[in-house]
């Protein structure tokens, strides 16, 4: 059986990695053991990073909202506990995007969390 040679299938893959990893200082984008090493952790990090992008934005929010809503004397979990007590659901991302550039709307859930935690201890 005659032998079979993968030139253009190898070359290919190598030029998919080196093109990946344009950018990459040093050898790390020019030999092709080093960038495929570098390619697959990058890989790696950016599936992790998405993740832990999600968590940060989260914190993110939630630091925004207790610093508006202590401006509005009411601290972030009341907040949170009145806002469900009252039936609103808002979710923290919508919450900050209010506290940063509508804070009239803003004071005006603050209010509702206290009457609702008011009217919870009568």
């Amino acid at each position: 059986m005659p032998r079979t040679k993968g030139g253009v299938v190898s070359r290919r893959r190598r030029n998919k990695v080196l093109k990946l990893a344009k950018g990459y200082f040093g050898s790390k984008h020019a030999l092709y053991k080093t960038a495929h090493e570098q390619v697959m952790h990058s890989l790696r990090y950016a599936y992790r990073d998405r993740r832990v992008n999600k968590r940060n934005f989260r914190k993110l929010w939630i630091i925004r909202v207790n610093a508006a809503a202590r401006a509005n004397g009411i601290n972030y979990s009341l907040l949170m506990h009145g806002l469900s007590l009252a039936n609103v659901t808002v979710n923290r991302k919508m919450l900050a995007d209010l506290a940063v550039n509508d804070a009239a709307t803003f004071t005006s859930l603050c209010e509702t969390a206290k009457q609702a935690i008011a009217a919870k201890n009568n």
